[in-house]
């Protein structure tokens, strides 16, 4: 699979007309070498891949970088510029939303005779399609949040404190082999649950509350991630109009999910649905965001997407209603764009459940 990844970096080389790309950030580190450490840089050419970190990796890179030549360096700036000039590179291009301007201000400085060529928009789908690897990675992180979500279930009941489900739900996920918590988990109940992330507090749970419960983990680098809104006892016919009204706006946008649809025409699926039963005001985030190596990743879906679905994409389908004052519900999943459609990622049922109290 990291042929096929290094493959198409070296045909951005060439589309960008660039003698080479130097790729700073972790996950395109791991993604194109296979490197897991937390430093280190890769210059990618259109017939070599180069791997430079300094000496607290060297043992690591060799059991685990694919490159065609590791180095080491004692200062960054210094490895990389002299690579550059021992090969005669004379145009670099970098991740322009990764590099610090310090850093990119030094590369200038000290490398004169380079031309540094900011590239985001040629980086962005880099790793948008996911291989049958990464795929089998997201599977597993999504069984364990379905696993971990039912060990701790019956501690969601009046009296529990946000944070300690927030607290339990993390250890069940480690326990069953998730490396960290993807995000600082979000648990709000009552009011709060107009709060779109509105972190786990002390806030106690009460009876007739709607909680939204939005977490996920890491395993084998990529991400899990999932939100469900639960009733605690009966709740008002409002707070379960609204529950409808998200569920029937997140359910209408995934059937809309096939190759080639805008995904501001699926942002706008769900988003009209809910402005029409009178609630527009009361969505304001995008519908959803890539997930792999990173929690929010290409591609985006929102009212500003220019962004289209292939298959491969991995994101995520997270329609809201959040009203100050009363409460609030997002109902999200993660889908796999297939040729003909979508298929769900994410294992746990979104029907309306109720939770005794």
């Amino acid at each position: 699979m990291l042929e096929t990844r290094v493959c198409n970096a070296r045909h951005l080389v060439t589309e960008c007309r660039v003698d080479a790309i130097l790729f700073c950030s972790l996950p395109n580190l791991r993604y194109l070498t296979g490197f897991s450490g937390t430093d280190g840089v890769a210059m990618v050419t259109e017939s070599a891949v180069f791997f430079l970190c300094d000496s607290r990796y060297t043992t690591q890179a060799r059991t685990q970088v694919a490159a065609d030549e590791i180095r080491e360096y004692k200062v960054k700036l210094d490895g990389v510029l002299e690579l550059a000039r021992q090969h005669g590179w004379r145009s670099i291009g970098f991740e322009a939303d990764i590099l610090p301007y310090a850093v990119y201000d030094k590369f200038k400085e000290q490398g004169a005779e380079i031309n540094w060529v900011p590239l985001t928009r040629q980086l962005a789908a880099l790793r948008g399609c996911k291989g049958a690897d990464e795929l089998e990675l997201l599977d597993r992180a999504a069984q364990l949040n379905a696993e971990a979500l039912e060990e701790i279930l019956p501690l969601l009941r009046p009296g529990a404190r946000e944070c300690d489900i927030a607290f339990e739900l993390e250890i069940a996920l480690r326990r069953r082999g998730g490396e960290e918590k993807a995000f600082d988990f979000i648990v709000a109940s009552g009011e709060r649950g107009a709060m779109p992330h509105g972190v786990a507090s002390t806030k106690v749970l009460q009876a007739g509350e709607l909680v939204t419960v939005d977490f996920g983990t890491r395993f084998g680098g990529y991400h899990s991630d999932e939100t469900l809104t639960f009733a605690l006892g009966e709740v008002s016919p409002r707070l379960r109009e609204i529950y409808d009204c998200v569920l029937e706006a997140h359910d209408r946008a995934i059937e809309a999910v096939r190759p080639g649809q805008s995904l501001r025409d699926i942002d706008a699926v769900a988003r009209d649905f809910i402005a029409a039963r009178g609630f527009g005001d009361y969505f304001g985030h995008g519908l959803g965001h890539g997930l792999g190596l990173e929690v929010h990743e290409y591609p985006t879906a929102s009212p500003r997407s220019e962004h289209h679905a292939v298959q491969g994409m991995v994101f995520t389908v997270e329609p809201g209603i959040y009203i100050p004052g009363l409460g609030g519900v997002r109902i999200e999943d993660t889908i796999l764009v297939t040729a003909d459609g979508c298929r769900k990622i994410t294992k746990i049922p979104k029907d309306f459940r109720v939770l005794p109290v």
